[in-house]
């Protein structure tokens, strides 16, 4: 996509040509760019010589990377406005404000994102460090705390959480809120705004949770739009109430053992899909991309309950995952074929399947519950031969634990396949499971 970046600059009298290209992505390897906004601030030490290139260089900007053209004489507020990349943002934004907002006011917010650089952040800080020292039966004592007002959010310094699972944040938090009393700004601890907690909103919290009002830079890897926390059941089947948590979970199987970089072509193509929200996307220096086949059981009366959570689920992944996600049908188990679409009138051969590279990570989605003869020989094999190929192989069950020990097709395809509850700790599990395992081993 950035091969066309020069000529687009150059239509708007600017001087850039493939050395223009070369040195952003030296920059890029450098780890000089980690936002939309980091990439704005390069580019511009790179093409603007002059204080007259500003403007050009703000109009070439604006129209290349979020499609929003800039006509003569208009002013750079009113071209937003006007813009459909700012349309599309704006109804995504306004599902989460708490507040209507002016014209003004949105506008400024969308430049804030848009132009979100990570040049201010001069510390990481670990967050399972200040997670291990932090107590989450502390008593809170304040009468008050900034008169109500939110800490003015200053990002030199960020609390990185990766190291954390998305459970043990939901279980710290609701400790967290049972002794909180009063708003808090600024800190690591309580459910606030503006600092390097782990929850709350307005900071710098890499991979935390957002409750409320507006992101800071990002960066949470769970949203909770009520200003009001209350906490899910991670142990409940998948449902529309938990789905985005199990989605969180799937997430991570880009997120988890892997060196990350950004990938700037997919974080302008996804910003835009987003209709302007611009959030890093990263890639693993391992993997060039995430290969996902999910394979599910979509046939028969017992897994009826599911269809829909599972739809939505995996719905939602395609449009993560884009064009890295591959989706297959069958009805109880797999013989020598799947299906390609939900009805199954369209039949591709195992052998297909089996074609794929060995780094796919693969799901099957299924209650493992069927008659006995079902499970004959060949499907056995083909199950084998998936498990075998594709290391990074896990079954979710759409069933209650504790019906698993009683069904003996479940207790053969658990010997097969490593298999978990389709709910969202279970798919926690399933995807820190996968990554522990080696493709080649």
């Amino acid at each position: 996509m950035l091969s066309s970046l020069p000529e687009k600059f150059r239509a708007h009298g600017l001087k850039a040509d493939v050395r223009t290209l070369l040195l952003l992505r030296k920059a890029m390897q450098k780890g000089l760019i980690k936002t939309l906004g980091d990439i704005y601030n390069v580019l511009k030490g790179i093409i603007v010589k002059e204080p007259s290139d500003i403007g050009p260089f703000t109009k070439a900007y604006y129209e290349y990377f979020l499609h929003v053209p800039i006509q003569p004489g208009q002013t750079l507020e009113d071209a937003i406005l006007r813009s459909e990349t700012f349309a599309q943002w704006k109804t995504q934004f306004l599902d989460e404000a708490d507040r209507d907002l002016t014209d003004e006011e949105l506008v400024n917010t969308f430049l804030d994102q848009v132009h979100l650089t990570s040049y201010d952040i001069k510390e990481v800080i670990s967050g399972k460090e200040l997670w291990d020292k932090d107590d989450p039966d502390l008593e809170d004592k304040d009468d008050i705390s900034n008169n109500g007002t939110p800490a003015e959010r200053v990002l030199d310094k960020m609390a990185d959480y990766s190291d954390l699972s998305l459970e043990e944040l939901l279980e710290r938090m609701e400790k967290v809120r049972q002794q909180q009393q009063t708003q808090h700004g600024g800190g690591s601890h309580w459910i606030g705004t503006g600092g390097i907690s782990p929850y709350g909103h307005g900071g710098a919290a890499k991979n935390g949770i957002r409750v409320g009002g507006q992101g800071g830079g990002k960066l949470a890897r769970k949203v909770m739009g009520d200003k009001n926390y209350f906490p899910i059941d991670r142990d409940a089947l998948l449902n529309d109430d938990n789905v985005d948590a199990a989605l969180a979970s799937i997430k991570g199987v880009i997120e988890e053992g892997a060196i990350e970089k950004l990938d700037v072509p997919r974080t302008i193509k996804s910003g835009l899909k987003r209709g302007g929200l611009f959030i890093p996307e990263l890639s693993s220096e391992k993997y060039e991309e995430l290969k996902v086949i999910v394979l599910i059981d979509n046939g028969g009366y017992s897994m009826a309950p599911y269809i829909k959570s599972v739809q939505n689920l995996f719905r939602k992944m395609r449009t993560r995952f884009a064009h890295d996600l591959e989706v297959y049908y069958f009805h109880n188990t797999i013989y020598d074929r799947v299906f390609i679409d939900e009805s199954r009138t369209k039949a591709i051969p195992i052998e297909k399947v089996l074609m794929h590279n060995k780094s796919y990570r693969v799901f099957f989605i299924g209650d493992a519950a069927m008659a006995p003869y079902e499970l004959n020989s060949v499907s056995i094999a083909s199950l084998k031969a998936i498990a075998q190929k594709f290391k990074k192989c896990v079954w979710l069950n759409p069933e209650p634990l504790k019906y698993w020990p009683h069904t003996y097709t479940n207790q053969v395809i658990q010997q097969l396949i490593t298999m978990f509850p389709l709910t969202p700790s279970g798919i926690e599990r399933a995807v820190k499971s996968m990554n522990s395992k080696s493709i080649d081993g």
